[in-house]
């Protein structure tokens, strides 16, 4: 007996997907038809599709992309409750973009209310030595200085530090400064450098290479950074943004063709008031304030993922092998993914750190925090932490940068 057939409108009302929606998704090959008729080109379905077409239907209406939507409806085929895991772990991200995008929305509506929506975007460089910096050891990469009209205007090294002003703009200091110290250390069991890191009197970035050309991918990543043009004062708050995204996107740029390798990203943006964040990856930035130790970033990770869908306890994650798989870094390899975007006031005493895995995954965020509180000058809390990785093994290369915001004149 012949399987009974379903025109395209009869599927169509039994599954909720338009005649059109079925004509798209069968030239895709998502959900082609039973059968065609080869004099009038109708479309026939059976009922064994239905189920399929719901599928579809409903991962679409959760903002699924075809192509995670195709991979989804096959393996639900074969493996249910992988297919299962796949949705929790697409809605985490989800979740997580969601929430990094909830956070830049309470930045700019704080920025609205009454407020002036201009940044001051100078450098932060005033007397007294406010945005003095360390390089002694931050030339574990070689090389570059920054282009003057970018953000690493001033900077001397691109992979080192800065103890210039950003004098010539006839511009009034500001009232918050920058005082920054960068480190870079191998470790104990790595045998070549992939970190690379930067602290400017505008730009702090650091980057985490992987893969065969991982050292060249991050020193690139953090060399381009420098190149693109800061927004000229007085900058609105998306002037800033859209800036640090451009300068995102040119970082991306600069890792095309490193076969197998790419970076991750966490820069900040100086304004002489506010940070600026973009971030991409599992590098990390925290704010020490009033003692108190707050993470301003969450990692692009698979196992991240899973914890934000409920499936691996934190403890848990922090214990599984694949910890590092990144659903979100720089490689160059097309569409540059959408970094993660913040917009953070300074008050005078803060202290930021922008630090690789090295040193995040390694040691916990309590003897992070102690290390930081612990007084004393950017320079020394950035030594306390390369000790502190390496009293708990050293096992990858560290780069972290320490500032902090003091008064302009001190």
């Amino acid at each position: 007996m012949p399987t009974p057939m379903l025109t395209i409108g009869d599927f169509a009302r039994a599954t909720r997907l338009s005649a059109k929606a079925l004509r798209r998704y069968d030239e895709l090959g998502l959900l082609p038809p039973a059968r065609v008729d080869p004099f009038t080109g109708y479309r026939y379905y059976t009922d064994e599709q239905v189920e399929r077409a719901r599928l579809v239907a409903w991962l679409r209406r959760i903002g699924m992309p075809l192509a995670e939507v195709g991979r989804v409806c096959d393996l639900y085929g074969t493996d249910p409750a992988g297919a299962a895991r796949a949705i929790r772990a697409y809605w985490a991200r989800v979740e997580s973009e969601t929430a990094a995008r909830r956070g830049l929305a309470v930045s700019l509506v704080d920025r609205m209310k009454g407020a002036d929506m201009s940044f001051e975007t100078t450098s932060g460089t005033a007397s007294g030595g406010a945005s003095r910096t360390t390089s002694e050891e931050a030339s574990g990469t070689d090389s570059g200085t920054s282009s003057g009209q970018g953000f690493g205007a001033a900077s001397g090294a691109a992979f080192g530090t800065s103890s210039g002003t950003d004098s010539g703009r006839g511009l009034a200091p500001p009232l918050l400064a920058l005082w920054t110290a960068v480190r870079l250390d191998r470790g104990l069991v790595r045998p070549s450098q992939q970190d690379a890191a930067l602290a400017g009197p505008r730009l702090l970035a650091v980057a985490d290479g992987y893969g065969p050309e991982g050292e060249a991918a991050a020193r690139a990543v953090v060399g381009a950074l420098g190149s693109v043009p800061a927004p000229e004062p007085p900058a609105r708050t998306g002037d800033v943004l859209n800036a640090l995204e451009d300068a995102v996107r040119a970082a991306d740029g600069a890792v095309t063709g490193l076969a197998d390798s790419g970076t991750t990203l966490t820069a900040a943006l100086w304004t002489g008031g506010r940070l600026v964040l973009a971030h991409l990856g599992d590098s990390r930035a925290y704010l020490l304030r009033d003692g108190v130790l707050v993470r301003l970033t969450r990692d692009h990770t698979v196992v991240q993922a899973l914890v934000d869908a409920g499936e691996l306890d934190p403890a848990e994650a922090a214990e599984r092998p694949d910890r590092a798989v990144l659903l979100k870094a720089l490689d160059g390899g097309g569409v540059p993914p959408e970094p993660e975007l913040g917009v953070h006031e300074a008050r005078p005493g803060d202290r930021y750190l922008l630090c690789t895995d090295g040193l995040s995954a390694v040691a916990p965020a309590e003897e992070i925090r102690r290390a930081l509180a612990a007084g004393g000058t950017p320079d020394d809390a950035a030594e306390a932490l390369v000790a502190l990785a390496r009293e708990l093994g050293g096992p990858d290369n560290v780069a972290c940068v320490v500032a902090d915001v003091v008064p302009a004149d001190g």
